[in-house]
């Protein structure tokens, strides 16, 4: 949001800023066919995903196994939207972390309306693609059978021996150049049905976005999973197992919300590379589409760099947030009593946060954070009249009055609110107030109006010095 400290000259600046969000909110789209993209790791499968969906979502790093989860993507060709499931290497014989990403990408199959198998165009079908082949074909689902990797002519002759699979005919496509995507495009359009398998019943206004945002290994993946009842992203004991932000539509406490699992961010995001500093863009682009977001502390260990960097990118953000203390089965007495201490300190940028302490192994206390989210998005819509908010803000100040700068006492003469989401208010002043009376307004504005779970922004326009002679023109 643009910084709306500035200047002002005459009273009518002041209604420009009043009233300016009240719009309702957004519709819920339609519910749209899945198209499911599985193959062995490292055929280009995410390459292709970026290719049909015509922009670079996915994380692509030329090595094998950066796609671990099952990730969801929008996609439009020739009017119509359908959704895009990129999964991970499907091997069927795999085993350890591999294995819970094989069992994802055949969630991703029981759950689309069509398949596209990914084959390496260069290399050709392997003993793994004739496994594959052989569940598929008992499936009952449509598959499309692509040749990725195809360049130029030189490969098309080594195609033709694909059609061994039994899957059908094989369509060449290059996802890095672009060649063939769009017959292959036509054909997917082709087989999607007109409307999806299943309709999650997202009514008016669609379910609100929840971004799980935390250091790695904190449990984010392992609390999605406790709240959707399914092995729904891939856990394992090994920092940052998920590189991509998952998304998942959760029934909670009676209400359908879509939370999204993100990477964990680490110290030096900045000087990381390949698929580690993509998925930490990926992560902050889903703080920024998403409305609240929930912040894991891992509750059995001192606050990390990490934890706290974590809260500045939401603060920054301006998205409402709930602090969640993971893992509380582990946390004795004393434990405890440092974390009194290591509160103070540590979180003095949130102490509006509503804090819960949960288990996502256990599953105690998932249960209130639908309760907290529904405080923090109420607070981060709230908008307060601006008659009461300068009867009271007149109040305010007449008791406590802003410190006297360069020999003159500012005086606040109107104050409204320009926006929701978060709450930001604008006061029009004959001088400029000090950041720790704009903290002090704050603190105040919030004990009487609330915004628990929400940040709030105070900016400040000083009324500009007409010039000499201006009057007289």
């Amino acid at each position: 949001m643009t910084d709306l400290d500035g200047t002002w000259e005459d009273e009518a600046d002041w209604s420009a800023f009043d009233d300016l969000d009240g719009g309702e909110g957004e519709q819920s789209a339609p519910p749209q066919p899945v198209l499911a993209v599985v193959g062995r790791p490292n055929v280009g499968k995410s390459t292709l995903v970026n290719r049909i969906i015509g922009r670079r979502e996915a994380v692509v790093q030329d090595v094998p196994g950066v796609t671990r989860d099952r990730v969801a993507y929008d996609a439009l060709w020739n009017g119509r939207k359908f959704t895009v499931v990129d999964t991970g290497g499907w091997e069927p014989d795999a085993v350890g972390l591999q294995a819970s990403v094989a069992a994802q990408a055949e969630l991703a199959m029981a759950t689309a309306d069509v398949i596209l198998l990914v084959v390496d165009g260069s290399i050709g079908a392997t003993s793994t693609e004739e496994a594959v082949a052989k569940v598929l074909r008992r499936s009952k689902k449509p598959v499309i059978l692509c040749a990725s990797k195809v360049d130029d002519d030189r490969l098309m002759a080594d195609i033709a021996s694909l059609w061994s699979l039994g899957l059908g005919e094989p369509y060449p496509v290059s996802g890095l150049h672009g060649r063939g995507s769009g017959d292959l495009l036509d054909v997917i359009l082709d087989r999607l049905p007109e409307t999806p398998r299943d309709d999650f019943g997202g009514g008016r206004g669609g379910p609100r976005r929840v971004a799980l945002v935390g250091k790695p290994n904190v449990g984010k993946s392992s609390l999605l999973n406790r709240l959707t009842g399914e092995d729904r992203s891939v856990v394992d004991s090994v920092a940052g197992t998920t590189v991509d932000p998952v998304d998942s539509l959760v029934e909670l406490d009676g209400e359908i919300w879509r939370f999204v699992d993100t990477a964990g961010l680490r110290k030096r995001v900045k000087f990381s590379g390949g698929a580690e500093y993509y998925a930490s863009l990926r992560t902050k682009s889903a703080i920024e589409t998403a409305e609240v977001a929930v912040v894991l502390l891992d509750a059995h260990e001192p606050l990390a760099e990490q934890d706290l960097r974590v809260l500045t990118m939401v603060v920054e953000s301006g998205r409402a947030c709930v602090l969640a203390f993971n893992k509380w089965d582990l946390v004795d007495e004393d434990r405890r009593n440092e974390m009194v201490r290591e509160l103070e300190r540590g979180l003095v940028r949130v102490p509006w946060a509503d804090k819960v302490n949960i288990s996502a192994l256990t599953g105690r206390a998932v249960h209130k954070l639908a309760p907290a989210l529904r405080t923090a998005l109420n607070s981060w819509d709230t908008r307060v009249p601006t008659g009461r908010l300068n009867q009271w803000l007149t109040e305010l100040i007449s008791a406590t009055p802003p410190p006297v700068r360069g020999g003159k006492q500012p005086k606040v003469l109107f104050a409204t609110q320009a926006s929701t989401r978060p709450p930001t208010f604008v006061l029009f002043t004959t001088g400029f107030l000090e950041a720790s009376y704009r903290r002090f307004i704050e603190r105040r504005l919030r004990e009487e109006f609330g915004f628990e779970g929400s940040p709030v922004r105070i900016s400040v326009r000083v009324r500009e010095k007409k010039k000499a002679g201006a009057s007289k023109k």
